[in-house]
């Protein structure tokens, strides 16, 4: 970790990310490397609930010279647990990029405008825009 993103501890940034909302896995998430996710749509709400599967996303953040780098996927949260990058359907990808979005305005105003920080999209990122424009 750098010496700018030292402004606060990883503990300290865990309990603030979890702030923030439902979206940081702690048991993810280290110093090098914080994950967030957001079940958004339901696959099939008619299944127990111990067999649905979601629509969503998940961000990385990684702490870099005088801030972090942001990478996300779309995809499928699998009744294992575990995140599959997959196209969103057409019927659940505006409640998606909805989740992903208000997410994203309040990582920005805690980095930015908290710690004085900068985020960024790790430059190999596809399509790093985010906000409306995603």
């Amino acid at each position: 970790m750098t010496e700018e993103t030292k402004t606060l501890s990883h503990g300290r940034l865990l309990t603030r990310f979890t702030q923030i909302g439902p979206y940081l896995r702690q048991n993810k998430s280290t110093e090098e490397r914080y994950f967030f996710d957001c079940l958004s749509a339901c696959v099939n709400a008619k299944k127990p609930p111990e067999s649905r599967e979601f629509w969503g996303w998940w961000l990385e953040l990684t702490p870099k010279e005088g801030g972090f780098e942001y990478a996300y996927k779309f995809g499928k949260f699998n009744t294992e647990g575990e995140w599959q990058s997959d196209n969103v359907p057409k019927k659940c990808s505006k409640e998606v990029t909805e989740s992903l979005d208000a997410f994203y305005k309040k990582i920005c105003d805690f980095v930015e405008g908290e710690l004085q920080l900068e985020i960024t999209a790790l430059p190999t990122l596809k399509q790093p825009k985010l906000g409306s424009a995603a």
